[in-house]
């Protein structure tokens, strides 16, 4: 396994932020340097925590999941005082995109840096969005076809746009869908065990989010990595006080967004949240369907829902029936900060440019904003790929830059049966003049034979239309070796003109590699950088 760093992807606010530009940083709390993290770890250790609740919540979510020793290890730690690196994901079918894991592997390998540089305990901590009630989202993977990407969809239409934490699958039609996938994958050393375990987990669960935090569990279990749901009821009673607070306070948490992010557009950057005034930016949950609530004459109101609550019926519900209360883009991370002691918050790209519409918000609580991790990127490039790679003389650059179509065109381009083509060309021509001959000699009063002349034409110029596209399909699959080979290089490194780890699973490459791959990637030397890793298996 080989490791190479490349500059980073093109996104001007993630360069911006890693330029520590003036222009970006008034956003955020901290830069990104080993400074604000022994400032940070200062200022947590004089915040309080219920710790012991905290942890109890916890292990209560991860026991059904099997505990490692490690696991446990590191919720000791928690409750002793330890501070967390926290990332955190929608429940996407067999982890989700690779950016998922990617995660994961940034907030171990982070907490373990901090631990050595801090002289302290670090703990990862990876928080499930299962609160999420997008579907469509996470209801799909991809998998390789014929050297093509194939979205395969688990054909799940729940009537209710229901949480992911409360959306239950089919247990039998799951199986077909991951027979589906394996059988795309094909088999190797490793597909029998990697197969049955996915299955076993699979049938253990009985939601989206049970499936996905069984198989993270299994991952990362050796690493000792914490996981909680957002939506898991213990956690809801846990979160009492700190939803009534986000309530009391909610005119002037969504009155400091829309400032901030004005600023935000004024500088460049968009409007991530695109906040409203309205906006409560909180969910009323009812059988597991969530309804955004809003604010309008002194009230918290949802139509579709059918909901009226005062401010003292909705601190009620907070302190009653919490669980009928969710987060949503701008709570949940002011709530994060209230239930976690959070050194480091590891973002991806779109959480790292709406987290700079909050800062402010984090203020209205008396909190402040955790340093913000931007997640590793890495690209696998199997030996395969490699190899093809070399073959074509190209870079992980170049196919991200389209050299590989240009060099399909030509390709193409060169094997076309020119000759036939113009054969084709000279009869159209000459069809095209016999028939104007035949138009001259018929009568204009003769209408219906000149709108018989021109459907005979068309009918002729569509069968040489098809002869065409025969020949050049007969010619393509003459070299269709070649063409899957080209298509295979984009395919894997550049789907969809996409990067890799936002397409593809991880069980595509745990099928070829085992489940050491886990293990192997966080021994090697990455850290959390103004860098694209790549990794050659």
């Amino acid at each position: 396994m080989k490791l190479e760093k490349l500059s980073p992807v093109n996104n001007q606010l993630l360069s911006d932020y890693w330029a520590e530009s003036e222009h970006l940083l008034s956003f955020y709390q901290y830069p990104y340097k080993d400074e604000s993290f022994r400032v940070r770890a200062h200022y947590l250790r004089e915040q309080a925590y219920n710790r012991k609740s905290l942890c109890n919540v916890i292990y209560q979510y991860m026991e059904p999941f099997g505990i490692s020793e490690k696991s446990m290890e590191n919720l000791k730690k928690l409750e002793k005082g330890a501070l967390a690196v926290v990332g955190g994901q929608q429940a996407g079918l067999l982890t989700g995109p690779l950016y998922s894991v990617n995660k994961a592997i940034s907030v171990i390998l982070l907490s373990k840096e901090q631990s050595e540089k801090l002289g302290i305990d670090v703990v990862p901590i990876f928080w499930i969005a299962g609160e999420d009630h997008d579907i469509l989202e996470i209801n799909h993977t991809y998998t390789i076809v014929d050297g093509l990407p194939k979205k395969k969809i688990f054909d799940v239409a729940p009537r209710k746009k229901t949480i992911a934490s409360e959306t239950r699958f089919d247990h039998s039609l799951m199986k077909d869908y991951i027979d589906e996938i394996f059988k795309d994958y094909g088999e190797t050393e490793y597909t029998h065990d990697l197969y049955h375990s996915v299955l076993r987990h699979m049938n253990d669960s009985e939601t989206f989010t049970d499936f996905f935090a069984r198989l993270m569990n299994d991952l990362f279990k050796d690493e000792g990595l914490l996981m909680i749901d957002s939506a898991f009821l213990p956690f809801r009673q846990y979160q009492t006080t700190f939803f009534q607070r986000i309530i009391e306070k909610n005119e002037e948490i969504s009155l400091a967004v829309i400032e901030k992010e004005r600023l935000l557009e004024k500088r460049g950057y968009g409007t991530p949240i695109v906040a409203t005034e309205e906006n409560a930016n909180l969910f009323y949950v009812r059988d597991g369907e969530r309804f955004l609530l809003e604010r309008k004459n002194g009230l918290f109101v949802n139509s579709a829902a059918n909901v009226k609550f005062t401010l003292e019926e909705l601190l009620q519900i907070a302190e009653q029936s919490p669980e009928q209360l969710s987060n949503n883009v701008v709570t949940r991370p002011l709530m994060q900060e209230m239930c976690l002691p959070v050194l480091a918050f590891v973002a991806g790209p779109g959480e790292l440019h709406y987290w700079a519409a909050l800062k402010d918000a984090f203020e209205v609580l008396d909190l402040q904003m955790p340093i913000l991790a931007p997640r590793l990127n890495i690209t696998f490039i199997t030996r395969r790929v490699e190899q093809l790679l070399f073959e074509y003389q190209l870079t992980f650059e170049d196919v991200v830059a389209g050299e590989v179509q240009k060099i399909m065109k030509q390709f193409i381009q060169d094997i076309q049966e020119v000759e036939a083509e113009e054969k084709i060309q000279r009869i159209r021509k000459m069809l095209d003049e016999q028939y104007d001959e035949l138009l001259q000699l018929l009568n204009a009063k003769q209408l219906h034979l000149v709108r018989i002349l021109e459907r005979n034409k068309n009918y002729h110029n569509m069968q040489l239309d098809y002869l065409s596209q025969k020949i050049e399909q007969e010619v393509l699959l003459k070299h269709h070796h070649t063409i899957r080979r080209l298509n295979t290089i984009v395919s894997e490194l550049y789907p969809n003109n996409n990067f890799q780890e936002r397409v593809f699973n991880p069980y595509q490459y745990l099928n070829l590699y085992g489940f050491s791959l886990i293990t192997h990637l966080l021994q090697l030397p990455m850290k959390i950088g103004n860098y694209h890793y790549l990794i050659k298996l």
